[in-house]
């Protein structure tokens, strides 16, 4: 069976957008200039191979900036990995998916993740994509939690966790400081 990860910065009060869906509190580590120690984590990441995952919002956001110049100046192999990665897009209402290497997964999202997870071939990674985050943890799908825990309190905005309506109980499997003070906690379901 297919397993599926998830990927995701948050602030150290657990949202991972501020008011509006700000994130530029957590974009503005992106740059490998600020920090080559993340940045070099990110390659590593997008180099393991997994297919992503992305609701709409986080995808088009990624997919106005990945393949752009900008992005092949300040990070050309993260550029590289996530132009070459294999996409799925949820969305009801996205009637293209333009990006390399991406399709768009209509209907219901939970029901597509079953049968993905049943399904030979590689694992699964959801980056960002806080709506799609908090649906498959609900549902117990999610089989890895890996957060940047950025040094910032937002005070409000939106949590991955917060349509959660049930007790997750998770164990540490590894953690990682990095210099710019962000902190790297992965995280697996307990099994009850």
């Amino acid at each position: 069976m297919r397993k599926i990860s998830v990927f995701n910065f948050i602030s150290v009060d657990g949202y991972y957008a501020g008011p509006g869906g700000d994130i530029s509190w957590a974009k503005a580590r992106q740059d490998d200039e600020q920090d080559p120690e993340e940045s070099d984590f990110g390659r590593k990441g997008v180099g393991a191979g997994n297919i992503l995952l992305f609701g709409r919002i986080t995808y088009e956001m990624m997919a106005g900036y990945w393949p752009s110049p900008m992005a092949m100046k300040n990070s050309p192999e993260m550029a590289e990995g996530m132009n070459k990665a294999e996409k799925i897009v949820f969305s009801r209402t996205l009637k293209k998916a333009a990006w390399n290497n991406s399709r768009i997964a209509g209907g219901e999202m939970v029901e597509a993740i079953r049968k993905l997870r049943q399904e030979p071939g590689k694992d699964m990674t959801v980056l960002g994509s806080g709506s799609i985050v908090t649906q498959l943890a609900q549902e117990g799908l999610i089989d890895e939690y890996q957060l940047m825990i950025h040094p910032v309190v937002l005070g409000k905005g939106s949590s991955i966790f917060g349509g959660v309506s049930r007790q997750l109980d998770l164990e540490l499997t590894a953690t990682r400081s990095f210099t710019s003070g962000v902190v790297l906690l992965c995280y697996r379901p307990v099994k009850n």
